[in-house]
């Protein structure tokens, strides 16, 4: 009985550590660029349809 408890916690401290790696290695970096591109554009289209180009006016 004792293996199999061995065997459960050995995979799931290898399933922790492969959903650790994606988290850090994938998820996050994939989720910073959408975030910074995201307001990248709403920032480049507010300053095309409501603001104007940043600069001296007038």
């Amino acid at each position: 009985m004792s293996d199999v408890n061995k065997i459960e916690s050995s995979e799931k401290r290898s399933m922790e550590w492969k959903s650790f790696f994606f988290i850090a290695v994938v998820l996050f970096p994939v989720l910073s660029v959408a975030v910074v591109g995201g307001y990248g554009f709403i920032v480049w289209m507010l300053q095309v349809f409501v603001f104007g180009p940043p600069g001296m006016h007038g």
